[in-house]
């Protein structure tokens, strides 16, 4: 027989990494809050599991980047065990030989690395990286703003328009550089400062990483800027965290527990009933129910809309939106247990040449060694099929945090594309040891006699990813982030202010701004819409 209903304040559905910091701002405003995982374990795309006896691997997202500083700090997360390892310079081959660009926090030794292809490039590089700074310091600033409706005619619009428009007063000339960004080709938009291809490929490729785009597609100079916001240690902000992944969600999990919040794994919604346009119980597969004052989803908005609340619950217009918002996926993980990590054929000469500083051992490298190389990659997928040449991130945790494999082993992850959640013509049933095999040659063509060292691999392609992490069509960023697909259309034009048309309930994953990534940022900016609405405020 079921018990009747557990009450709470707050209910958040999902215990990825953005529910979980959206119930603990709740909490820490004095509300009791409840957070429902339908799987085994919190942490949604940021979790460590193991892939191999003694072989732990972060199975999704791979490397910190965007996780922010306030959200470490108001929860005290190095406390509840977050340790975040400095990644290498990214080094970058650009041919089958031992050539390769070093990309650096470090201006001069950027400039270095480029002036070996094109002393114009390594000339200019100061002033587009300052350029490039300025930009996404005003995007920084509006990852924490909440979207508004333009189409809105009342006075709170009105009110909060006029405060957003006085906040960014002093931007003035800049905005430009954000509109630019958002209509350009990545491929466009380097090109008015850099001349050779193999310069631009170091930056273009941030405008590939899980979304179904080339560096010449409109729109995807917008994701290098995506990709490079973090605030952290190494090249663009990237760094390790010890413990994998997994150590980010289960010390957020840690701090909430703390706060009072009650977390239930092996817990699946199946519905969210409504009643006269307002948010009535959470029910459970089993039977369970949750009722309280406010709930906040972070899964998809899709699954959201479609599938918890249902259509005939919400306006058509947002159904027709909905439908119509892109998330296929193209991206793919492939994580390997292995006696030792790939042995490049620049790996004599980086050592020798010290372009890794303290490190011995590149952790971070993007395989794309020019332009046309990222674009061919893309155009397979543009013609519903893998590439047969992916770009790809190989990285090596285990240099620097010895917990993930035993004693003189390594764990690699490999995430690259394009891998198109469906194929055209084909079944990812009998493909996908085709593509494994693509992946592995292409390794090997820059470190011969890598598949040799390998103990056990794990490949996640789009189908994997929607199957286990609950990401529609296995899109990363749960949608493309694009220019109709940002700030106030993010997941549907009128209901980007982390709001639904169902009072009540709220959206606080990556469907809605800023989008995908492991920042936290959209959790904490619904969590102080839903307190706003409760008439407290985000401490």
């Amino acid at each position: 027989m079921t018990s009747g209903p557990r009450d709470y304040d707050a209910v958040v559905i999902g215990g990825g990494h953005n529910g979980l910091v959206c119930a603990g701002y709740l909490a820490r405003a004095g509300l009791r809050v409840a957070v429902l995982e339908r799987r085994p374990i919190v942490g949604g795309a940021a979790v460590t599991e193991e892939i191999a006896p003694g072989f732990r691997a972060s199975i999704f997202s791979y490397l910190m980047s965007l996780l922010h500083p306030r959200i470490i700090s108001d929860f005290a997360l190095p406390r509840h065990g977050l340790t975040v390892l400095p990644c290498s310079d990214m080094v970058s081959p650009v041919d089958d030989g031992d050539g390769y660009i070093a990309f650096s926090d470090d201006i001069a030794r950027t400039q270095e690395s480029f002036a070996r292809f094109s002393a114009h490039d390594a000339a200019i590089y100061p002033a587009f990286d300052a350029y490039l700074k300025e930009a996404t310091a005003i995007v920084r600033r509006l990852l924490w703003e909440t979207p508004l409706d333009p189409s809105r005619r009342d006075w709170r619009t009105f009110r909060d328009g006029a405060s957003l428009l006085w906040k960014y007063r002093k931007i003035g000339g800049k905005l430009y550089r954000i509109v630019d960004m958002l209509a350009m080709s990545a491929y466009d938009f380097l090109h008015e400062w850099f001349e050779d291809d193999r310069v631009m490929a170091v930056l273009a490729y941030y405008a590939s990483i899980g979304t179904l785009a080339g560096p010449k597609s409109p729109g995807s100079a917008y994701v290098i800027m995506h990709h490079i916001m973090g605030e952290h240690e190494g090249a663009g902000g990237w760094g390790f965290i010890k413990g994998g992944m997994g150590a980010i969600t289960a010390s957020l999990a840690s701090a909430i527990t703390e706060l009072g919040v009650d977390i239930f794994t092996d817990t699946t919604v199946a519905e969210i009933r409504t009643s006269g346009g307002r948010v009535g119980d959470v029910v459970t597969s089993d039977g369970r129910v949750f009722r309280a004052k406010a709930v906040a989803s972070n899964a998809h908005a899709r699954h959201l809309y479609l599938d918890l609340v249902g259509e005939s619950a919400l306006p058509g217009e947002v159904v027709r939106q909905i439908k119509g918002y892109r998330t296929m996926g193209a991206a793919f993980k492939m994580n390997i247990a292995c006696e030792r990590p790939p042995q490049y054929r620049i790996l004599d000469r980086v050592r020798r040449e010290g372009a890794l500083g303290a490190f011995s051992y590149p952790t971070y490298m993007h395989i794309a060694p020019d332009i046309d190389y990222l674009e061919r990659a893309f155009d397979a997928a543009k013609y519903g099929w893998y590439s047969p040449q992916p770009f790809i991130t190989p990285v090596v945790p285990t240099i620097v945090d010895d917990t993930l494999a035993p004693p003189g082993k390594h764990v690699v992850n490999l995430f690259g594309g394009h891998a198109p959640y469906t194929l055209k013509g084909g079944d990812w049933a009998v493909e996908k040891p085709n593509f494994e095999n693509a992946v592995l040659d292409t390794i090997e063509r820059f470190a011969p006699g890598f598949r040799n060292d390998i103990i056990a691999s794990q490949l996640l392609i789009p189908p994997d990813i929607e199957r286990i992490a609950g990401l529609p069509q296995g899109h990363i960023f749960h949608g493309e982030l694009s220019p109709d697909q940002l700030f106030f259309q993010r997941p549907t034009a009128g209901y980007a202010d982390y709001r639904t048309p169902i009072k009540q309930l709220y959206i606080c994953g990556a469907s809605v701004h800023p989008g995908g990534g492991v920042s936290g940022i959209p959790g904490h900016n619904a969590a102080r819409e839903i307190l706003k609405d409760l008439g407290k405020r985000i401490g």
